[in-house]
């Protein structure tokens, strides 16, 4: 079965979150979180970034639709984009970090190579 992974979530509320935690990787180059929302997050972080290095009008529209901080965005066109423009995906790295302590949920670090 293929598609997105729902996280306990309503497509609303998921939708939210991943908006805001896109936007935070990309703020300050790596999160925190658990390791079945940072796989989610990786896949709509590598598809910003590939959006970023073909810099058209139509992928900057894209990209400002879904990022919510408009500085960030322009940050991806401006600094994240350019770093990886001789690289052809794989633009994040998941390190796991083990159980969290309250419910023992496995953790991981996501980060921008």
């Amino acid at each position: 079965m293929a598609g997105t992974r729902k996280l306990g979530r309503t497509s609303d509320h998921r939708r939210a979150m991943m908006r805001a935690m896109v936007t935070y990787l990309f703020e300050n180059g790596k999160i925190e979180t658990t390791v079945t929302r940072a796989k989610e997050v990786r896949a709509v972080a590598e598809k910003m970034i590939t959006l970023g290095k073909t810099n058209t009008l139509h992928s900057k529209r894209q990209v400002y639709s879904y990022i919510t901080k408009e500085e960030v965005a322009k940050k991806v066109f401006d600094e994240i984009a350019p770093k990886y423009e001789d690289r052809n995906g794989g633009y994040t790295r998941i390190i796991k970090i083990g159980p969290r302590r309250g419910d023992a949920a496995e953790m991981a670090i996501i980060e921008l190579v």
